[in-house]
């Protein structure tokens, strides 16, 4: 007969001896060969001996200044070995690290600070030489170190105060679903939403990008990308867990990867579909030694069939795409290189090992092969929730899976990208949406009404574009409404045209409709190198 009693056992739980932190990994990869190269940037080279030690002189640093477990631990920070030092230090602490992108301006950087309440922050040393950003970090809140700098008496230096402390771990009390990090994505109202993803979470990510790509300690592989994204954090973490190392740049430039690939032997290189092309075409390539590569991966958008073609039969014989979302920690679902030969267009692939994959319909009905749905995820890698916001939290849990947004259907057991269900625009690596460029735009005198759309565009994939109708009798071109948007939104946020328009297309009920600009402008970038 069976039972539905939960067995239950007589013993106490293991506790600590069971517990799964992030820290964790980086000393087990230490302590199986701590002489072997962990970190590589440049002329800067780290062992797993020297990163371990440094990342517990660093959680030792942190809790000497006062913080304690649970404290948040902002960073404003570009690719470094100090970055990873710092981000590794912060989880061994116990503390809560909220990563800022250093592409956002000034508003959303001041309203991370506040809504995370961060109590500490680590800032590149060029970014604190800007006196408006200054200003906003001596505010909120007003202490921290500046890294790859001497420091002064409002922000320390970082080396002096991880040198001054001792390289024994100290012992702190995490536990799986604890909050590890708090990293904010751009959401649909405007506002930046902090995305809580717990010690387990991030540790099962690492270890399912260790085994989807067969990471081994003798694999070296790149982070090109930024390191305060997920994707990149994640494949950095998956890389320490299997004990391989990490050539890091400070930006992408197709000189410096193609050095990494033959000075470094780089086995696994991962690189938006743009970037992959610049090193393909570099004129330097057809000289270059590659044939450390065995697998190279792209994220962000599928690969143009004739792209995709020519880098498989001159750059690397494998590739493979990944995706992924801050709530639900990359990889999920990957299109393997077996089969990207077979099919093209939006094809994502299949789940990854530590995650389950749905199409849904409104009412939570899982739909079959051939029917579109909003794609849907279940896995130990989903988001704790958005912090200090239960509502979105319940919407992103409904019938019991995590929404993605994204729509998407099942064509030969092969999950299709549709459309985005959410107004979001995805342009080179980042998230924007609509409604920030709408109302920013809405705030220029000049202007009646605005739809921003995402259109192709060779380079940024999707190039945020806006059709702005201006006020009877007003006057304003292109040029002056582009320069409003660089006055209150981040590089990457600003438009890259604007074109003024007599009227937007509206529904009966004078909902402006979006689908007709994007149809009748999808070939506006189409020319642009």
């Amino acid at each position: 007969m069976t039972s539905s009693t939960p067995v239950t056992l007589d013993v106490p739980p293991p506790g600590a001896i069971a517990r799964v932190a992030i820290g964790d990994f980086l000393r087990r990869s230490a302590a199986r060969d701590r002489a072997k190269t962990a970190l590589v940037l440049g002329g800067q080279r780290m062992t797993y001996g020297e990163l371990d030690q440094r990342v517990s002189r660093c959680a030792n640093a942190l809790l000497a200044t006062g913080l304690v477990r649970g404290d948040r631990v902002a960073t404003l920070c570009n690719n470094s070995l100090e970055f990873i030092v710092a981000m590794f230090g912060i989880h061994r602490a116990g503390l809560i690290w909220v990563p800022i992108n250093t592409g956002l301006g000034l508003d959303d950087v001041r309203y991370i600070i506040d809504h995370a309440e961060a109590r500490f922050v680590l800032v590149d040393a060029m970014l604190l030489a800007r006196a408006d950003l200054r200003v906003v970090l001596q505010e909120r809140p007003g202490r921290g170190w500046v890294l790859e700098g001497e420091g002064d008496a409002a922000f320390g230096g970082f080396a002096a105060a991880v040198d001054a402390q001792p390289a024994t771990e100290t012992e702190v009390d995490i536990h799986d679903r604890d909050v590890a990090q708090i990293m904010y994505t751009s959401g649909t109202t405007g506002r930046p939403k902090g995305v809580m993803q717990s010690h387990l979470s991030v540790v099962m990510a690492a270890m399912c990008n260790a085994i989807e790509f067969g990471l081994r300690p003798k694999d070296v592989t790149n982070a090109t990308l930024p390191l305060f994204h997920c994707a990149q954090h994640s494949l950095m973490c998956g890389v320490i867990a299997a004990g391989g190392a990490v050539v890091v740049t400070r930006g992408f430039d197709p000189v410096v990867v193609l050095d990494a690939i033959e000075r470094e032997n780089l086995s696994f290189l991962c690189a938006l579909p743009l970037m992959h092309q610049a090193l393909l075409d570099h004129p330097s390539r057809p000289g270059r030694n590659l044939s450390s590569l065995r697998l190279c991966l792209y994220a962000m958008a599928p690969m143009p069939e004739t792209l995709l073609r020519r880098l498989i039969a001159e750059f690397c014989p494998n590739y493979a795409l990944g995706t992924g979302q801050t709530e639900m920690y990359p990889l999920t679902v990957a299109f393997r290189p077996e089969e990207q030969l077979k099919r093209f267009g939006s094809y994502w692939g299949v789940s990854s090992l530590v995650n389950d994959t749905a199409v849904m319909d409104d009412q939570g009905r899982l739909l079959g092969s051939g029917e579109v749905g909003e794609i849907v995820h279940r896995g130990p890698n989903v988001m704790e929730g958005y912090y200090k916001n239960p509502e979105a939290t319940a919407e992103s849990r409904a019938f019991g899976w995590h929404h993605t947004g994204d729509l998407g259907m099942w064509v030969d057991g092969q999950l299709m990208f549709k459309d985005r269900k959410k107004d979001m625009i995805k342009t080179g690596g980042e998230n924007v949406p609509s409604i920030k460029i709408e109302a920013t735009l809405l705030r220029h005198p000049a202007v009646a009404n605005v739809a921003a759309v995402g259109l192709p565009h060779p380079r940024w994939i999707e190039a945020v574009t806006a059709f702005v109708v201006l006020k009877p009798g007003a006057q304003a071109d292109e040029a002056a409404l582009i320069s409003h948007c660089k006055e209150h939104l981040g590089g990457f946020e600003v438009p890259k045209a604007i074109r003024i328009i007599d009227a937007l297309p509206i529904t009966s009920t004078g909902k402006v409709q979006k689908h007709p600009l994007r149809d009748s402008y999808r070939t506006l970038y189409e020319d642009i190198e």
